[in-house]
């Protein structure tokens, strides 16, 4: 390959102990390269969670005395298996042993479920937070220069599978989860180990790597405090920590936002643009061999790119493609994520907005109350201005190249229903987005709503259909003044319960996604096999049987008012 990797790093040198020689080892340098264009592993993740038996310095000077003992200044793959063999451990090292002290038999939400299968199926739900709990060691602290895990004072849960760390907005779910199950301390651990790194870094990185560092993911960070508060009305939490939540606030405003003209007007929202090049140390190999199939000036570029889809959490989709003529097409090698303005990041912030307007007025804060109510106030209208379609009745992630919409259809076109970040004025808003989901098709498959209709092979695509997405829409459906998006919600929570306890039936697991069409099928493509576990599963599934317990079943029939005849047919005849 004659790709050429600047040395610039993923991370930051300035908060660990080992230093700009840890990034040299595992964000950037001749070791993580030589490691991953080999492929000694088949998932390049694996090698970047790996611990030091060694300090940093100790293992790149045995690293450069064997390549300097080489004809060539290479290690042959059998040289290079032995130099990793003797210089890290196995991933893993980082926890210890930790069950959670909270977890209780007979958490109240498994006396709303009627159908007795799921209700069986819920309690094992609720036992796996147990597997899936984690606490970091002390030694991680201490000798941070010997991993590349972002020590956090309090236990954890993750998502499950090569996901051994927290993944950011995962966490949202899964302290929804965790709420429901009454583990009260380990929801507020979680939150507490986010502020914990708002305060360090000024973000809250991708996940909890050294190598996530300089990248977030939809921030959801006040939206979990607003999940604790609705719970436990932790006032003095809240007051001690609120600075944090407006810093985690400003990191965005500073650092991710961006304006745009419309009509001679002027609004300023925000996107993901994550301005580090090189390749992702997680997915070395790929990236290089991504970056290949562009000419040499545009791959660093393309990398930049390629993070900031992963900053989206949305990693990957036909969303960010954006081929030579500026239209939104093409492939993997097309992605142009911070030329587009998103729907759904906007519509989280929106959602943010409004609840640190409302944080504020609780601890008494008139005049920053008032600040982010004007904030609100501001992006409802950029929303409902540059992202809104009234001729079909959805919001549009906006192509800035173009300077027009992207009318396909995604799942996240659906976002500002659930942040109600539109006017309250608009009373025909909720209709038309149920509307739009009917005629689009959307909800003529058999399991739930598809992350969008385009079929690239890439993993946030058709035909896999993802948990968080499956719970926005439910929600803002559900919270809606419009009758007929109610009773598509009842609808769409049965096809995602059942398609859920069918796959766990069949396979004793849960999966980060599912296929929309094939009963009992996880979803497939993207970078790698689909992973099991799985925390914002679980905590999707917790939280609708909490909701809609008594009406859903764990067999096809689906207890819905006679009206929905009227509005969905095809869906009707299949559920019957």
């Amino acid at each position: 390959m004659t790709f050429i990797v600047k040395q610039r790093t993923s991370c930051s040198a300035t908060n660990h102990g080992g230093g700009k020689m840890l990034y040299q080892i595992y964000c950037t340098g001749e070791i993580l390269k030589n490691v991953q264009l080999e492929k000694l592993y088949d998932d390049d993740k694996y090698f970047v969670d790996m611990k030091l038996k060694e300090h940093p310095d100790k293992v790149l000077e045995t690293f450069m005395n064997m390549t300097s003992q080489t004809q060539n200044g290479r290690l042959t793959k059998e040289q290079l298996q032995q130099f990793v063999n003797s210089s890290f451990q196995e991933p893993g090292q980082e926890f210890e042993t930790w069950i959670p002290t909270d977890w209780s038999e007979n958490p109240t939400f498994l006396g709303k479920i009627s159908d007795a299968k799921l209700k069986v199926w819920a309690r094992e739900l609720h036992e796996l937070w147990k597997s899936l709990g984690r606490k970091i060691k002390e030694d991680v602290k201490i000798h941070s220069e010997l991993y590349s895990q972002l020590y956090v004072p309090y236990p954890l849960v993750v998502p499950g599978g090569r996901f051994r760390e927290y993944y950011y907005w995962d966490s949202y779910w899964i302290v929804n989860g965790l709420l429901l199950s009454e583990m009260y301390s380990t929801a507020k651990g979680m939150i507490e180990n986010f502020l914990y790194h708002v305060e360090r870094f000024g973000l809250i990185p991708n996940g909890g790597r050294i190598y996530y560092e300089r990248r977030s993911q939809p921030p959801f960070l006040t939206l979990m405090m607003e999940s604790y508060m609705n719970t436990k009305q932790d006032v003095e939490f809240l007051r001690k920590n609120i600075h944090l939540l407006e810093k985690e606030y400003e990191f965005w405003m500073k650092n991710r936002s961006v304006s745009v003209t419309v009509s001679e007007s002027q609004y300023t929202l925000n996107q993901y643009a994550v301005k580090v090049d090189g390749p992702r140390p997680e997915s070395y190999s790929d990236d290089v061999e991504l970056a290949e199939t562009v000419p040499e000036e545009q791959r660093q570029s393309l990398l930049m790119e390629i993070k900031s889809a992963a900053e989206s959490g949305w990693d990957f989709s036909s969303r960010w493609f954006i081929d030579s003529s500026g239209v939104n097409r093409g492939t993997l090698m097309d992605t142009k994520t911070s030329h587009i303005i998103p729907v759904d990041l906007n519509a989280i912030l929106c959602r943010v907005e409004r609840v640190l307007a409302s944080f504020h007025r609780i601890l008494g804060n008139s005049d920053r109350a008032e600040y982010f109510q004007k904030a609100l106030q501001n992006r409802t209208t950029a929303v409902n201005t540059v992202l809104w379609n009234n001729a079909q009745g959805i919001w549009f992630d906006y192509n800035l190249i173009t300077n027009q919409s992207n009318a396909a259809f995604y799942a996240s076109n659906i976002f500002p229903l659930w942040a109600k970040c539109y006017s309250d004025t608009d009373e025909f808003v909720e209709d038309k987005v149920a509307e739009y989901l009917q005629w689009s098709k959307a909800l003529s498959y058999k399991n739930g709503i598809p992350t969008s209709l385009s079929e690239s092979g890439q993993q946030w695509d058709y035909p896999n259909a993802w948990p968080p997405l499956q719970h926005v829409i439910i929600e803002g459906l559900d919270k809606s003044k419009s009758q007929k998006a109610k009773e598509i919600a009842v609808n769409l929570a049965q096809k995602w319960v059942r398609v859920n306890w069918e796959a766990y039936v069949k396979h004793k697991a849960m999966f980060e996604k599912y296929d929309v069409n094939e009963d009992g099928k996880p979803g497939g493509g993207g970078e790698y096999e689909v992973q099991l576990g799985f925390g914002w599963t679980n905590g999707v599934a917790l939280q609708l049987l909490d909701q809609y317990g008594n009406q859903l079943t764990s067999g096809t029939a689906i207890r819905v008012p006679w009206i929905w005849t009227l509005i969905s047919i095809p869906v009707l005849v299949y559920c019957l």
